[in-house]
Formats: structure tokens, sequence, C-alpha cells
């Protein structure tokens, strides 16, 4: 089973996505722009422009998850930013977190103030839905491809974990009946 995980910067995305994979003993398919950036040694903004300007990086990047994907043998956990779109997926899972507890989260995580949080929240989320608009046509903030959408800021990565699973499993049990 391939199951995406999404929210936006923040939501708890990548959290839930190591607690599925690891309750499934499925592979997590995580590659990040964080992480890209890191290897060449700039900030995740920066590399967050240079793909807006070089639209060449996502399509690389969309490469290396269809191929992590695949290497996976369909049972993989995906938590990238378009994973619910680029993979066919039989879950789609969105982690529904306002911006404002979003930016208090990533100032926790990354150790800055509230206001640079704030920001940073507003920014990637802005950039990144002008983005995939613009080199796919993907509408990121357009609910209607989930299967299941999670209260994240009012419930614990523990009782997301219990939803989706909970989830999971009905889903399993019907695909299993219709064999």
């Amino acid at each position: 089973m391939i199951i995406a995980v999404w929210g936006f910067t923040g939501s708890g995305k990548n959290t839930l996505g190591e607690l599925l994979a690891k309750e499934l003993g499925y592979k997590l398919v995580s590659p990040t722009f964080k992480d890209l950036a890191a290897r060449e040694g700039i900030s995740l903004m920066e590399f967050q422009e240079r793909a807006a300007r070089d639209h060449s990086i996502d399509k690389k990047f969309d490469e290396l998850l269809k191929e992590e994907v695949k290497k996976s043998k369909g049972n993989c956990i995906i938590t990238t930013w378009l994973g619910p779109w680029m993979i066919n997926c039989d879950v789609r899972i969105k982690i529904n977190v306002p911006a404002e507890v979003r930016a208090k989260r990533i100032a926790k995580r990354d150790n800055m103030s509230i206001e640079q949080a704030r920001k940073h929240v507003e920014e990637r989320d802005r950039q990144n839905i002008e983005r995939y608009k613009q080199v796919y046509g993907i509408d990121i903030t357009d609910d209607s491809i989930f299967d299941l959408q999670l209260d994240g800021e009012h419930n614990t990565p523990e009782q997301l974990l219990k939803i989706a699973m909970d989830f999971i499993k009905k889903k399993e049990r019907k695909q299993n009946d219709q064999k």
C-alpha cells in the first residue's frame, strides 16, 4: 500500500509519516528540499528561490521521488510536498494546522523567533503554492484529493497515528473484500 501524508510546513507530516512507517513496517520516502539545500551548502529559502527560477530542480526531485517509491515495491509512506499528486497512492492523508500554530512549531524546532518562523511559514507556503501552480498546474490548496483529513492542532501525533491506522485498516479490509 502506498500512503501519502501531506500538510503545509510545520503541520507534522514527517512526524506522522515516521510513526506510520514504523507501525506498518513500511519504507519512509521523504526526500526534502531542506536536504538538497544542505548538500548545496545554502539555506532552504535560497534553494526555494533557485527552484522558483529553475524548474528542472523540481523535475529532478520528482524523478527521485518516483524512483524511491518504485524501490519500495508498493509499501511506503510518502511525506513530500507533491507526493499526493505525483504518485498513484492508495491513501492520501492531509494534516490541517493553522499557520500560527505551525509557526510556533517551526520556531521551537529550528530555534528561531516566532516572528522569524511566521515569516518563514508564510513565505514557504506562498512560494510553494505559486511554484506548483506554475510548474505543474497543481493547486496544493485544493483538499479534494485527500481520503482523510486530520486535525493536527488538537491531536497529538499518537492520536493522529491511531486515527490514520483505523482508516488504513478499513481501507485494506475493503480492498481485500473486493478481491
